[in-house]
């Protein structure tokens, strides 16, 4: 018996709600597999934990979560919280802490579920976009002067190392090598960004020269954008900074038919910390409580974390539940169907417990 320990942040808004479908799935699946278990520990950290104690998490955080093999986490963010507290005070945090530098999300047409996209084939978004998740723009370096005065100054600088963008280089010529196109776009700005982005781009030119068999190009971040509207074919893994990744990845999903089935693993490649998974949909204070946040995201990720545990058949199993169930049209609101959260978790226990696979 193989026994994974689990941190599971549900945090704010509809994450507990989609944290407790993904846990259940998981129940089902060690069930299903007879030879796994997971063993689930749930912390309360979030804005209520913030409005109570004055923190996001305990300053002991990062050590109470270290000896676990994984963190499924839910989303973090407040309508009464500024969302630089939530996310400074929690989930970057933990990404930083834990060396947790490369992001991973990946982005496909659930059969089902349908693409704002007019004429694209369901392997016409099959993409990875890996980005780098401890520097760059999000680095949390710079500060405020003469605060209320008119003459007030915010700085905020990226930072670009030549450690930190030559192994998310690396890792992302791996990951497309990995792929059966072998095919790897690197995003840049280097036409307007002549420091950062130029060495950004001479980096990608060198670690190139370790991948003979990946065929790669480089794009401007704004022609990106129009790229992966009219021509989505032409695209496989996608490397991009910190901030561009974060806009082109919501693209992405958004692309794919819904935010709500769109994952996201922050993973540490050398596996010195517990890596984190979670839907990139947010906490979507607008529907919480209302039993219809889409789980499959959730599900998503979850699969992703059990293919980084070393669990690739119970991933693989994972994902074919949640494409048949999609594929019946068993759908929430956000992906034009009528299915509440349960329904949805439901069919998908039910299909995990039926595949004979």
């Amino acid at each position: 018996m193989r026994t994974y320990r689990i941190a599971a942040i549900p945090a704010d808004g509809i994450g507990p709600e989609v944290i407790d479908a993904g846990s259940e799935v998981l129940s089902v699946l060690a069930q299903r597999s007879g030879d796994v278990r997971f063993d689930v520990t749930s912390f309360d950290w979030g804005s209520d934990y913030y409005k109570k104690n004055g923190i996001m998490m305990p300053e002991d955080g990062l050590e109470q979560l270290k000896p676990f093999d994984a963190i499924y986490f839910g989303a973090v963010g407040a309508p009464d919280v500024p969302d630089h507290i939530t996310l400074w005070g929690l989930r970057l945090p933990i990404c930083q802490g834990f060396d947790q530098y490369a992001n991973v999300r990946p982005t496909k047409i659930i059969p089902g579920v349908t693409s704002p996209l007019r004429g694209v084939d369901v392997g016409d978004l099959d993409w990875v976009i890996v980005r780098e998740n401890s520097e760059g723009e999000y680095s949390g370096h710079g500060g405020r002067a003469h605060k209320g005065m008119p003459e007030e100054v915010g700085t905020e600088v990226s930072i670009f190392t030549r450690v930190g963008v030559t192994r998310i280089m690396r890792y992302a010529f791996q990951l497309a090598q990995s792929r059966p196109r072998k095919l790897l776009t690197v995003v840049t700005k280097s036409n307007a960004q002549r420091f950062g982005m130029v060495m950004w781009d001479e980096i990608a030119a060198e670690v190139a020269q370790e991948f003979p068999d990946v065929t790669w190009d480089k794009m401007l971040v704004d022609a990106m954008t129009v790229r992966m509207v009219k021509n989505p074919q032409s695209l496989d893994t996608i490397v991009a900074t910190n901030l561009h990744a974060d806009i082109l990845s919501d693209l992405a999903g958004a692309l794919a038919g819904s935010l709500g089935v769109a994952p996201t693993a922050n993973i540490d490649p050398e596996r010195r910390y517990p890596s984190m998974f979670e839907p990139i949909h947010g906490s979507a204070f607008d529907i919480t409580g209302k039993g219809i946040a889409n789980p499959v995201a959730t599900f998503w990720t979850a699969s992703q974390m059990l293919d980084h545990l070393g669990e690739p058949d119970a991933s693989a199993r994972l994902m074919r539940a949640v494409e048949k169930v999609c594929s019946e049209g068993i759908l929430t609101p956000d992906v034009g169907g009528t299915a509440t959260t349960r329904e949805v978790t439901d069919a998908v226990c039910e299909a995990i417990r039926g595949d004979n696979t």
